[in-house]
């Protein structure tokens, strides 16, 4: 009788034993089916959050492919784009794939140096333009009053201007260059920069964390740079975005009426430099025009991507 009840705790010892182990080894599957779920929701997440707008992914891809092209097309194809290395007006084709100008210039070689200049005027302008409107926007929006009528009242003034207009004059007044393309492409387009900014501002300056803040006795340059401009940063690189592409086609506008460099290849001087002869010669300005217009469509739809991205309402709402 002893040998079996011990026979018989021996065999519940080992029943529980097995059932510990079996309530381990359904933890460790739980857990790794709850790690794939989580993994699955994560991938879907950056599916819909980034990948969703297929349009935007489509620009940015483009555009990708438009960076490529500047920074290393011209250690593929190394040729002078004011070099004069075949007949006049020769179709696309053979030596050369894009045909050539009035000169005898290869317009590939022109396509492939003068993305370089555009992307320069365009980025540069950009940035100068997003400094003085971010500048009078900051300003306006967070202190109110006198500062804001007195700022707006100037930034109203050079917004009534017709930009291309103003744009023109200031090159003028200037030798054409890509400094004074630049200062001229700036001075016309900051206005909006500013007014998006002042309203970001006077939306988050009456905010918690600003006024806890103010209560702490932080001075305002530490409150406006420091806590408000970060949180109104997502519409003002939106904005960078599409200001790259009002850059380049300011440019490419100026250099069409001829206030362009003439020193310095550029997709608007081709086009510019080509204009007569569109009827002879149609490939000479349809390539750099086509290359504007894939440049700046796709940073348009970078842009969208971008909004899509850093703006919930259109996030949730495009998601729901």
């Amino acid at each position: 009788m002893a040998s079996w009840i011990q026979e018989s705790g021996d065999d519940n010892q080992d029943i529980k034993f097995k059932i510990k182990n079996f309530i381990v080894v359904m933890k460790i599957i739980s857990s790794q089916i709850e790690e794939k779920r989580s993994r699955e929701k994560a991938r879907t997440f950056i599916w819909q959050r980034y990948f969703q707008n297929k349009a935007g992914v489509f620009g940015l891809v483009v555009f990708s492919l438009v960076l490529l092209t500047t920074f290393f097309g011209p250690l593929f194809y190394p040729v002078n784009p004011f070099d004069m290395v075949g007949k006049r007006f020769l179709p696309p084709g053979g030596s050369f794939p894009l045909g050539t100008d009035y000169l005898g210039r290869d317009v590939l070689a022109g396509i492939v140096h003068g993305a370089k200049t555009s992307f320069f005027v365009g980025i540069m302008a950009a940035a100068v333009m997003m400094t003085i409107g971010i500048l009078f926007g900051a300003l306006a929006g967070y202190h109110g009053g006198f500062i804001d009528d007195a700022l707006m009242r100037v930034t109203e003034f050079f917004q009534v201007l017709p930009s291309l207009i103003l744009a023109m004059v200031v090159v003028a007044l200037f030798k054409p260059s890509l400094s004074s393309i630049i200062l001229a492409i700036s001075v016309s387009a900051w206005p909006g920069i500013a007014r998006i900014l002042r309203a970001e501002f006077m939306s988050l300056r009456e905010r918690d964390f600003v006024i806890a803040s103010k209560a702490m006795g932080a001075k305002n340059r530490r409150i406006i740079w420091r806590e408000i401009l970060p949180n109104a940063l997502p519409p003002m690189i939106v904005n960078a975005s599409l200001a790259v592409g009002i850059a380049i086609l300011f440019e490419a506008g100026l250099s069409f009426l001829g206030l362009g460099d003439p020193n310095v290849m550029s997709w608007g001087y081709m086009i510019g430099s080509s204009r007569i002869y569109l009827r002879q010669a149609w490939w000479t300005v349809t390539f750099p025009g086509l290359a504007i217009f894939v440049t700046v469509l796709s940073l348009s739809l970078v842009g969208d991507w971008l909004n899509d991205l850093l703006n919930p309402k259109v996030r949730v709402r495009r998601l729901g």
